[in-house]
């Protein structure tokens, strides 16, 4: 498993741990043991408010309540941090966007959210993040 003390978790790995994707079936499991090593190993996994609105659309709009349930219980049970957006991660989002012009709003705050509340690894599934330099950003994919 990568080695880390905290971790930002993007939307994707919430979609393919709760709902085990069946177009990626692999990916529930590669999801599942990293939560389990680092809930073993006492790690730190941080999301925020925006992870929250990306993933319960689905759940909302097809009346799927259970995948909140799941996704609040895996919150508390890894002891997860949901960080709230405030006008120092909006700055801080404004600059990577400058810097990374093909980065997309929500992308660039979940990114800033994660700098700012101390991460070393950013968990997402979206491989044009990997060429941000100010944190590893490592795709589930990409997961052993």
């Amino acid at each position: 498993m990568i080695d880390f003390k905290k971790v930002f978790v993007d939307t994707a790995p919430f979609i393919y741990f709760i709902e085990k994707d069946s177009n990626n079936p692999q990916y529930h499991e590669k999801v599942k043991m990293f939560f389990k090593d680092g809930y073993d190993n006492d790690k730190k996994f941080v999301s925020s408010v925006i992870t929250m609105e990306e993933y319960f659309v689905y759940p909302y709009r097809n009346k799927e309540y259970s995948f909140i349930d799941m996704f609040d219980r895996l919150v508390k049970t890894t002891n997860m941090e949901i960080i709230e957006i405030s006008r120092e991660i909006a700055k801080k989002a404004a600059q990577i966007r400058a810097e990374y012009k093909g980065f997309k709003a929500m992308d660039a705050l979940q990114l800033a959210a994660a700098c700012l509340s101390g991460c070393e690894l950013f968990l997402t599934n979206d491989k044009q993040l990997r060429q941000f330099k100010e944190i590893k950003c490592l795709t589930v994919e990409e997961l052993d």
